[in-house]
């Protein structure tokens, strides 16, 4: 009997200057490549240009790749206004493109992240990059660290989907993972 089919998901580091894509099959707990880019946008282009062009990325990856879910990183709250702006701006692009194609979202925190790729919540950017590279069985890791952030979050995702799938879960497990998808989706 054959096992189930690998799960694709795409995951999203969203950035008004550098926008990371991820894409990965996850297949039980073992996940791999299939794309990764970094879709930029220059700083002295006007905003609604930096958005489109950001926006045609995501959707032509999206189109592309065809995946069973998106994840992107949750805005977090940072000192910096402009940078909470331009984050959250190409997240509400993200999240129109997936409810466009009905794909399912999902929000995950840089800590939830961090945690289920390295094993620790507070793991800096050089320690996710290297764990991306030994789960992907790459020969170095994706650059810019926005390319390896994408990866990192379409495979947390990934094995989140996978461990429900293959879970016979109980009508109280089922209601609470119906109850965090629908807080995740907020």
């Amino acid at each position: 009997m054959p096992g189930p089919s690998p799960v694709r998901v795409l995951g999203v580091d969203p950035g008004l200057t550098r926008c990371g894509i991820g894409v990965v099959d996850v297949e039980r707990r073992v996940p791999s490549l299939v794309h990764v880019e970094v879709v930029r946008s220059d700083a002295d282009e006007a905003i609604e240009q930096r958005l489109l062009r950001i926006g045609r990325g995501v959707e032509a990856a999206i189109d592309a790749h065809r995946p069973r879910v998106i994840a992107i990183e949750r805005v977090f709250a940072q000192a910096n206004l402009r940078s909470v702006m331009g984050v959250a701006q190409i997240s509400g692009i993200v999240l129109r493109a997936a409810a466009e194609r009905g794909i399912p979202i999902a929000m995950l925190t840089p800590s939830e992240v961090k945690a289920a790729v390295t094993g620790y919540g507070g793991a800096d950017k050089r320690q996710v990059a290297e764990m991306v590279r030994r789960l992907l069985r790459l020969e170095a890791a994706p650059r810019p660290a926005d390319a390896a952030d994408a990866l990192a979050i379409a495979i947390a995702e990934g094995w989140r989907v996978r461990a429900v799938a293959s879970a016979v879960a109980t009508p109280a497990q089922q209601a609470w993972a119906a109850a965090e998808t629908a807080a995740r989706r907020r």
